[in-house]
């Protein structure tokens, strides 16, 4: 009866023994970005330990600083507090030294959306990381099966797909590679609810669920814009009210990073085909100048500095 009891405990904290993986603590981050902050963010705030991982100390004092940037903004509109702000910062690790990974129990990698890169990255933490550590992907589009194949885990690779902005979105996806175990899932699945996140299962399939229906929605927003049907702002209003959105489709690709979306774009075309994924010319137009939504100042809107836009 004791020895029941001991294994229900053990599955309801996620304790294993025998050398599996085991209650998940400390989480190592690699790449600061957007995605990068706002998953320390709400891992952190979750009372786990994090290391934020970054290629350059430019990087690591960018990624400080707008993660910083972004609380502050929460104090202001009265949505945290200063300690607890403090509190989350305490709990991140940021360096550009991998050598701590072999500690940590939970790996995510949060680079750019680039198939090679992270295929890159996996294979060098493959090296160094536990054989146990369970390998996940921030990715939005590409591949696990193929991420995986640069490792000898790929029972142990999944995805999860956060939506931006991470802390405030309540759900995240699990994405399923050809060899993820049904104990990979199980585990992470447990991870996605401690961190306050509802986890949806899909498979593999490019764009999985939320990118592959919100693309289209974008990219027509943005055909209709091109075409001088109605005003960026009017265009928004009508999906807003209309169609009782948080924001119009345009403020969304914004907040997103016109960049991420025209990556989202080119990939779904690239593997689709079909038209409704091929990127809008304004789309192209806008990142060429650099204007890449809120993180730049300027994109479909202009601005401030505490991200608000400029009417």
């Amino acid at each position: 009866m004791a020895n029941e009891k001991l294994k229900l405990e053990d599955l309801l904290t996620g304790v294993q023994k025998n050398g599996e993986t085991g209650r998940i603590n400390y989480v190592a981050i690699i790449g600061g970005g957007q995605m990068g902050q706002g998953i320390a963010h709400t891992i952190s705030s979750a009372g786990l330990d994090v290391l934020l991982i970054e290629k350059d100390d430019e990087h690591i004092q960018k990624a400080q600083e707008n993660i910083k940037a972004e609380m502050e903004r929460e104090i202001a509109r009265w949505a945290m507090t200063q300690s607890e702000m403090k509190s989350i910062l305490n709990k991140i690790k940021w360096t550009t030294d991998k050598s701590e990974v072999p500690e940590c129990d939970l790996i995510i990698e949060a680079v750019d959306e680039n198939l090679e890169l992270k295929k890159k990255v996996f294979r060098e933490l493959d090296e160094i990381a536990r054989p146990d550590t369970i390998f996940i992907s921030n990715t939005s589009t590409l591949s696990l099966t193929k991420i995986a194949e640069a490792t000898k885990r790929k029972d142990k690779i999944i995805g999860m797909h956060f939506l931006n902005p991470v802390p405030k979105v309540p759900l995240v996806e699990l994405v399923r590679a050809l060899d993820t175990s049904n104990k990979t899932v199980e585990i992470i699945k447990k991870f996605a609810e401690r961190i306050g996140k509802t986890p949806v299962e899909v498979y593999e399939y490019p764009g999985f669920v939320t990118t592959r229906a919100i693309v289209p929605l974008l990219n027509e927003a943005m055909h209709i814009l091109l075409e001088g049907l109605a005003s960026a702002k009017d265009i928004d209003t009508a999906m807003r009210l209309g169609y009782n959105f948080k924001s119009g489709p345009l403020e969304m690709a914004d907040a997103m990073g016109l960049d991420e979306v025209l990556a989202w774009m080119e990939s779904l075309w690239a593997t689709l085909g079909e038209p409704r994924y091929r990127p809008c010319p304004i789309l192209r137009k806008l990142v060429r100048e650099r204007k890449l939504g809120r993180k730049t100042g300027e994109g479909f809107y202009k601005y401030d500095s505490e991200g608000k836009i400029i009417e």
